[in-house]
């Protein structure tokens, strides 16, 4: 008898583990990004209706069973031509949910862009923080694990209880930016530019796998997304100068950063950010700018305005967090993912 009962553990574990696999759901914040990680897993699109009522509440009702699987949510908490940051932010608490109700044995979040990171301290006496109560929000919902990239500050990831793996697109846009600069970088021409010292660290890293030369640009803020004045620390004269940041929101800075490197002396000057959240007038001032193109992954996906401006070059990053959900399906390493 107790060999019996041992025996129906174990087809118990193995239908649990090798299962019923994995499966792969998709918001709508991101969809292109999803369906090129879902290419790269060679896993079709699991069945889901996520859509909104008339009266524009999020609707969301799963096509198939979840039980005991692994399922791994693909949105990015951002906002696009048709609804908001905090639409999205709804529709991926709510998919959650409803998987945790739905008995699903591990849920995980995988957010490329994961929205309010800027907000990750107080700032004034009577502000939130709205980064920790955004993670608050999806463990509360469900989510046992988060698969992100490039937080803003990567003390964020200290805000949850749960496991998450903060990936880097440093992999990714170097391979990228070495084949591009490939000449430039032999002649010894190429230099990074950090657009603030908090970035400086980060960018110093792409330098050095580039072997490429390091400046940095001081600045001071009197409000948000506006900055008071700014101070090149280095030599670009004569440079192919690539201006690297996590971001390019409403794009005031980094094309005030490309006019003052311009006046140092450069000779061509390039944008590169990871998450191109493009919101106000950031597309007209980059149709304006210096660059000569701006650089970007498809962890947002470009709004109707930037894909009709042909500055922008787009580097996927699907493979890499393809490779992220491998591995942690598996329970492999994915440190070589953030080197």
């Amino acid at each position: 008898m107790v060999d019996s009962l041992k025996k129906e553990v174990e087809e118990l574990k193995s239908r649990r583990g090798a299962n019923n696999g994995f499966s792969v759901f998709l918001g709508n914040s991101n969809k292109p990004l999803g369906k090129k990680i879902c290419s790269y897993l060679k896993k079709q699109i699991s069945n889901a209706k996520v859509t909104t009522f008339s009266d524009n509440e999020v609707q969301i009702e799963i096509k198939e069973n979840v039980r005991q699987k692994d399922v791994y949510v693909i949105q990015s908490i951002c906002s696009d031509d048709n609804r908001s940051v905090n639409d999205y932010l709804t529709e991926l608490l709510l998919m959650i949910s409803t998987f945790k109700r739905a008995s699903a044995g591990r849920i995980t979040a995988v957010i490329p862009y994961y929205g309010y990171a800027r907000q990750d301290k107080k700032v004034a006496p009577r502000v939130p923080i709205s980064a920790r109560d955004t993670a608050d929000l999806l463990q509360t919902a469900g989510a046992g694990k988060i698969i992100t990239m490039d937080l803003h500050s990567p003390q964020i990831q200290g805000f949850f209880n749960i496991p998450v793996d903060h990936l880097w697109a440093r992999p990714v846009l170097v391979n990228y930016l070495g084949r591009k600069f490939s000449a430039e970088i032999e002649r010894g021409e190429l230099t990074i530019v950090a657009p603030d010292v908090g970035r400086a660290s980060v960018d110093e890293a792409y330098a050095e796998r580039l072997r490429a030369g390091l400046a940095i640009i001081y600045k001071r803020r009197e409000q948000p997304n506006e900055v008071k004045t700014m101070r090149l620390l280095g030599n670009v004269r004569d440079k192919i100068v690539v201006i690297l940041d996590d971001m390019v929101d409403t794009a005031g800075t980094i094309t005030a950063a490309g006019e003052l490197v311009m006046s140092e002396g450069a000779r061509e000057v390039y944008a590169c950010g990871i998450h191109p959240v493009l919101s106000g007038p950031a597309v007209k001032r980059i149709e304006k700018s210096v660059f000569k193109s701006v650089i970007v992954t498809d962890t947002v996906n470009l709004n109707s305005d930037a894909q009709a401006c042909d500055k922008f070059e787009v580097v996927s990053i699907a493979e890499t967090f393809g490779e992220a959900i491998i591995r942690c399906h598996r329970g492999d390493s994915v440190t070589s993912l953030f080197l």
